[in-house]
């Protein structure tokens, strides 16, 4: 103690010497921070201006559309985005619905139940598959996913549960349950590491409070660890779900590239990020790279709102009494 109160002195001596050293890097963090808004103003602006051609030209049209044609473009209204953000929303969300209890459970696992020696090894493996590249999930997708779910996991599905639209009609195997699966194999590590690092920082007295009183390992799980972190959990969420929106590479390889609307998972179809990059580099005339540019102003549009929802939904939830 004797030598910490000298130090706290001369600090205090210091910044009274420095006043506009607090003020300059009040400045510097400000600047970094307004710099990150700027960036994203800017990137709006060049997308919107680019874009501007087929906005004046098809107006709402260009959202509400169902038909992409660009041979035909020129004289009719045939750029339709609709497809693109059906195929975009539909396949994040499918991929959601599969990882979500399976990275939550990787998370719990490594968190509460796993022995010392084993989470090392798991963490680090579950870690890996966020470095493979996307085409290589894509090669992957093209040649051992895709024939076997065309050839075992389909034929299963439609048969088994065929009185549901959403497994009738299996087709050649690029089809949205493809590519919601490769999805949710690519976030999976992303929502999983976040998730247990969440998890871990539950502090450790309210669990042995809990089982003092003779609850069991579950019961901590589902009334202590669980409750104390949701708002973590759903930013975890919200991380997996900004990459599935976006991602490009494997989803085009196995998704068919089909510009419709479907109600069957096992038909193909296609998402905004594998239209632009299928067709930017043969972009046939100039309005036809209008409309790809306004493809990317649509999805950064659906990204914002997703991440802005998805925001408010952890805002909300961290407002809750820790027992609702």
């Amino acid at each position: 103690m004797s030598r910490v109160l000298p130090e706290l002195h001369k600090a205090r001596l210091r910044r009274c010497r420095l006043p506009w050293a607090d003020s300059a890097f009040r400045a510097v963090t400000a600047s970094f921070a307004l710099g990150i808004l700027l960036l994203i103003g800017l990137i709006i602006y060049e997308l919107a201006q680019n874009a501007w051609p087929t906005i004046t030209a098809f107006g709402f049209s260009f959202l509400s559309g169902t038909t992409w044609d660009p041979v035909n473009a020129p004289g009719h209204n045939l750029f339709g985005a609709l497809p693109f953000i059906y195929g975009t929303v539909i396949v994040s969300l499918l991929a959601l619905l599969i990882v979500l209890p399976l990275s939550l459970g990787v998370a719990i696992f490594l968190a509460e139940l796993s022995p010392r020696w084993l989470r090392s090894p798991v963490s680090f493996t579950v870690e890996l598959l966020a470095a493979i590249p996307s085409v290589v999930y894509g090669f992957w997708g093209l040649t051992t996913l895709i024939p076997w779910s065309r050839e075992h996991l389909e034929p299963w599905l439609a048969q088994h549960l065929g009185f549901l639209p959403l497994f009738q009609n299996p087709g050649s195997g690029h089809d949205l349950l493809v590519a919601g699966i490769i999805l949710a194999i690519m976030i999976l590590p992303i929502i999983s590491a976040v998730s247990r690092e969440v998890l871990i920082a539950v502090p450790t007295a309210q669990r042995e409070a809990l089982l003092s009183l003779g609850a069991t390992r579950w019961e901590v799980i589902r009334h202590i660890v669980l409750p104390y972190s949701r708002s973590g959990l759903l930013g975890a969420v919200i991380l997996g779900l900004g990459r599935a929106l976006g991602e490009t590479m494997a989803v085009t390889m196995v998704i068919g590239n089909s510009p419709q609307i479907t109600a069957y998972l096992l038909q193909p179809a296609d998402t905004i990020a594998s239209r632009i990059a299928n067709e930017f580099t043969e972009a046939n005339s100039s309005l036809h790279l209008s409309a790809l540019i306004e493809l990317g102003l649509v999805l950064l549009a659906v990204t914002i709102v997703v991440n802005a929802l998805a925001r408010l939904l952890v805002w909300r939830v961290a407002r809750r009494p820790e027992g609702e």
